[in-house]
């Protein structure tokens, strides 16, 4: 059964949008003294030691680690936090980071048919049409580069860019489907498993990082105990408290605020297909999400 949302929900889902969409532009600056991997390991490892902290404090639980549970985990750390920083960190390499943020507004294009196969959120004929706005909204954004595979880095950029939008889908299914588990732990432990698979990987490909000038340094501290352990916890306690779906409505807010961060602070110059594919995608989601929006606006 679908629970209600709660005021602190939609609070919840406030803060979120504001946080994640100021989040591209501090990766952007962190990416202008660090490599991608380094970013993401950083603010992966800075985000499970804050949390980490946190728990000890708080004395929260460890869980029973059963063999679903540990795969779970392992299952839903990766693809939540390794697999999509990565991604984001090496797209936006070679794409502005309004595209990043637009690209995580296709999120919920992506929940809605897995939500309706694995979990009791049922698709209905308006969510179907939302998501068929929403995924020509996502051609639109990506746009003539989807011809140029092979020709640049650019368009690999993008794709990387939608390719974690598809991984945080498939977390959100997975961590509404989890054994119980409380909220901070759950948080900090996924992003342990984040930061275990990660630092090899930068190792290896990026070497041991050096401090690098204050600016892109502090962005990577703020990257690791805001946007990543802030609102890890905010979000993992949103999706097991009202579902999957209700978690989608931060990505009305997260695309805008990318744009407003990136072209307001970091000088971007954004094509007029971004306007149209945000238009289109925020289109999408009013249609599936309606009934979520009027009540909502009945409050």
């Amino acid at each position: 059964m679908t629970t209600q949302p709660t005021v602190a929900n939609w609070l919840s889902i406030a803060v979120l949008g504001l946080i994640w969409g100021a989040t591209f532009m501090v990766v952007a600056i962190a990416l202008e003294g660090y490599g991608p991997l380094t970013v993401a390991c950083a603010r992966t490892t800075l985000g499970a030691a804050a949390l980490l902290m946190l728990m000890r404090i708080l004395k929260r639980p460890l869980p029973v680690f059963t063999p679903i549970m540990r795969r779970y985990l392992i299952a839903i750390g990766l693809l939540n936090t390794a697999l999509p920083f990565a991604l984001l960190s090496w797209g936006q390499q070679y794409v502005p980071s309004a595209f990043a943020g637009i690209s995580m507004a296709a999120l919920p294009l992506f929940v809605l048919p897995l939500a309706h196969f694995f979990t009791d959120e049922k698709m209905i004929i308006r969510n179907t049409l939302g998501v068929m706005m929403g995924f020509t909204g996502a051609i639109v954004l990506i746009g003539p580069a989807i011809l140029r595979i092979g020709t640049g880095l650019e368009p690999l950029g993008q794709l990387a860019c939608i390719a974690a939008s598809i991984s945080y889908a498939i977390s959100s299914i997975m961590t509404r489907r989890c054994p119980p588990i409380d909220p901070i732990t759950m948080a900090a432990l996924l992003l342990t498993v984040g930061s275990i698979a990660l630092i090899p990987a930068m190792l290896f490909f990026e070497g041991i990082p050096t401090i690098s000038d204050p600016r892109p340094t502090i962005a990577i501290l703020v990257l690791g105990f805001i946007p990543t352990a802030l609102a890890a916890l905010i979000r993992v306690a949103t999706i097991r408290s009202a579902g999957a779906i209700f978690m989608t409505l931060v990505n009305y807010q997260v695309p805008l605020w990318s744009m407003v961060f990136g072209v307001l602070v970091l000088n971007e110059v954004l094509p007029l297909r971004f306007f149209a594919a945000l238009g289109l995608i925020l289109i999408g989601l009013v249609i599936s999400q309606w009934v979520g929006l009027k009540k909502l606006l009945l409050r």
